[in-house]
């Protein structure tokens, strides 16, 4: 069967049939877990600038509602449909699991290209949008958490949390309707950056284990690790952004105009400059230019980060990949057959459904913030830090020795908000991580690092619907 044939949510539902046959759960709760509880598929007038009426096609699915409320993004894209949402939807779930994120899975999509609408105009669909879902019951803080997601970000969000508000007066909670907020209207410092950084600490640990370090044949750690990033978006940038400051060296970088390399190593921040004074990669100083930015994922290097769209490797071209370990900080960007011939070539795939969890988690944490109505470190920073400054105050005058500033500034700091978002991100995906490579090892049938992930997300979700006494 041609990878041409395949829907996005045939092939999460293949990669899901393949993974339910190292568990112990009968069939009729499998495909229980599998569908998709509910489909929203809905049509809205839209008045442009110009005075034309435009019908919009938006979706928003809840996959899964084994534990409430459903979370997940909404995107503006053109190529938005019903079996995308689907897909997504249904990779939230196992994604929520994994990283022991207490939501089911959830997914929005509008069909529009969001560089062809003026702000007045994506303002006016934002707000429809959200009205819509109101009238069905599908978003609220206990109900239906949408967050940021391609094409949309925290200008989005905050029309979202703004209609919602506004129809529902009085409810305490309102604010924790949709995360991705910007700070000012209850958002979480560190969400901007999370999944990047989150793909930056699970890549990391999984080059910290010697084990899967020499079956690659590569050193442990990160350091001096040769990087290539395909799209250079928030979560691209960040990633590529964090990699470099670990050590690590960005030899290649695409985007859709293009591809650029250097063995050298790119400057992340130079080349983001670069693009926005230009509008492209391409022409960077140093760097070879490479025509198809599709020619990146075949670069020489130790790891290969698609961070862009779905599917980008697939039958045709996974012959061609050289990357030893790939981390999809993306959705879905290798296709069932790309698995396949990677896995049979020995390259570790570090599958999206945990890896790019970065972002529902820091979600998590801002939900839990706003229903808390307090900031992380308010009550707290402060105490720590005069405790702090007492303790090393004790020891200098007890060991008659001064500390050197640098160190005792890092002592006495008492934790803010981003440093404790960016700590509970950091022990999430270390946990995931070991989680999954002890489900692989603990069973030498599970061909891929995925098909233990899904297994994973399965169990989790299966003993969720047991205790509640769904099945018997």
């Amino acid at each position: 069967m041609s990878v041409k044939n395949y829907s996005f949510f045939s092939a999460v539902e293949k990669s899901f049939d393949k993974a339910a046959k190292f568990t112990k759960w009968e069939r009729g709760i499998l495909e229980q877990i599998k569908a998709c509880n509910a489909v929203y598929q809905m049509r809205f007038p839209l008045k442009r600038d110009d005075g034309s009426i435009e019908v919009i096609e938006a979706y928003r699915v809840q996959h899964s509602q084994h534990k409430t409320p459903c979370k997940g993004g909404i995107r503006f894209a053109a190529e938005v449909n019903q079996d995308e949402v689907m897909a997504l939807a249904s990779l939230m779930t196992y994604k929520c699991a994994i990283v022991n994120v207490p939501f089911g899975g959830g997914k929005g999509g509008i069909k529009i290209n969001p560089r062809k609408y003026s702000a007045y105009e994506l303002e006016k669909i934002t707000r429809r949008y959200t009205a819509e879902l109101i009238k069905k019951n599908f978003i609220g803080p206990g109900t239906d958490v949408p967050a940021p997601d391609y094409g949309t970000g925290e200008r989005e969000m905050a029309w979202i949390v703004d209609t919602y508000s506004a129809m529902h007066p009085g409810e305490i909670d309102s604010a924790g309707c949709v995360t991705g907020k910007p700070v000012s209207q209850g958002g979480v410092r560190g969400r901007r950056e999370a999944t990047g950084l989150g793909v930056f600490f699970g890549l990391r640990e999984v080059c910290n284990m010697p084990e899967i370090m020499k079956k690659v044949g590569l050193t442990t750690g990160v350091e001096g690790k040769r990087i290539v990033v395909q799209g250079l978006g928030n979560v691209g940038y960040h990633t590529a952004k964090f990699f470099q400051d670990a050590g690590a060296k960005i030899v290649g970088l695409a985007e859709y105009e293009g591809a650029i390399a250097s063995q050298d190593g790119l400057d992340v921040d130079e080349v983001f400059n670069h693009r926005k004074n230009t509008g492209s990669i391409l022409n960077f100083k140093g760097a070879t230019d490479f025509k198809y930015n599709m020619d990146a994922l075949e670069m020489e290097c130790d790891i290969l980060i698609p961070a862009a769209l779905e599917n980008v490797i697939d039958g045709d071209n996974a012959p061609q990949v050289k990357a030893k370990i790939i981390g999809e900080a993306a959705n879905g960007p290798l296709t069932p057959e790309a698995d396949e011939i990677l896995a049979k070539r020995g390259i570790i795939v570090v599958p999206d459904m945990y890896l790019n969890a970065g972002g529902v988690t820091v979600s998590y944490f801002e939900w839990l913030k706003n229903l808390s109505h307090v900031r992380y470190g308010r009550m707290e920073k402060r105490f720590n830090e005069n405790l702090n400054t007492q303790i090393l105050g004790q020891i200098e005058t007890l060991t008659g020795k001064k500390v050197a500033d640098r160190e005792k500034e890092y002592i006495l700091h008492g934790a803010d908000e981003v440093d404790l978002v960016y700590s509970g991100l950091e022990e999430t995906m270390i946990t995931a991580t070991h989680e999954i490579m002890n489900e692989w090892k603990n069973n030498p049938d599970i061909p891929d690092m995925r098909t233990a992930a899904y297994v994973v997300a399965i169990n989790k979700v299966a003993i969720t619907y047991a205790e509640l006494g769904i099945f018997p």
